[in-house]
């Protein structure tokens, strides 16, 4: 079935003929090629019937655009299933799949707690105690990695001696990646190993080395910002 442009509906004329079989009969006289619906009521009268067929009028051009739509949406599955999909390019495929591996090693290579876990460790209790790590992740103290809807953070960036708050070495070096790195970026950044750290993961000199570590990020930011 062909689907009905547009212009077709601006133009399509719909009229609602109401009365006797007869009245009808004499409505239709030299209207041969005109499709005609016709709706038969058993009880009525001719106050009922010209109001129903009023109503029929309103809400036909409305009917045949739902139609037109649905035909539309139809054609263009059918144009959709009979296109072949592009493949990605090799680039992208081995992009995609270093990329998963390294998140994979990102979460396997450190301890990753919720929000709950670390308001436990960490001394908060009552209704409201899993808002803090969000407090501070707000404020830039610590981030985390957001994962079938929770967040996860990291447990080498809090300070056991501290009741297991965040390492105050590690606000400087988030204030620097700024808006220029994402999450999971910093946490691949943070557990890979690092030239300038002489091959040393982030992660592991962020406690005993911070100094050194914030260099390492602003080594890294200055190869971001300059290509």
């Amino acid at each position: 079935m062909a689907s009905i442009p547009n212009s077709e509906l601006a133009h399509l004329g719909i009229e609602a003929l109401a009365g006797s079989v007869h009245e009808i009969r004499e409505q239709l006289k030299g209207a041969d090629d005109d499709q005609i619906v016709a709706l038969k009521l058993d009880h009525g009268n001719k106050r009922i019937t010209a109001a129903f067929a009023e109503a029929v009028r309103l809400i036909a051009p409305m009917i045949v655009r739902k139609i037109a739509d649905q035909e539309n949406a139809t054609l263009e599955k059918l144009v959709d299933a009979l296109v072949p999909q592009v493949p990605l390019p090799e680039h992208l495929l081995t992009e995609a799949r270093m990329n998963a591996e390294a998140r994979k090693a990102v979460l396997e290579g450190g301890e990753w707690l919720s929000a709950a876990q670390l308001s436990e460790i960490a001394g908060f209790s009552g209704q409201n105690a899993s808002a803090q790590p969000n407090k501070w992740k707000r404020e830039g103290k610590i981030f985390a990695l957001r994962r079938n809807g929770s967040d996860y953070y990291p447990g080498y960036a809090l300070d056991p001696e501290a009741d297991y708050r965040p390492l105050k070495q590690l606000a400087p070096i988030l204030t620097l990646f700024g808006g220029e790195l994402e999450e999971w970026d910093i946490a691949i950044w943070f557990a890979s190993a690092n030239s300038f750290l002489g091959g040393a993961a982030p992660k592991d000199l962020l406690a005993s080395a911070p100094d050194r570590v914030l260099a390492a990020a602003q080594d890294e930011m200055a190869g971001v910002l300059h290509g």
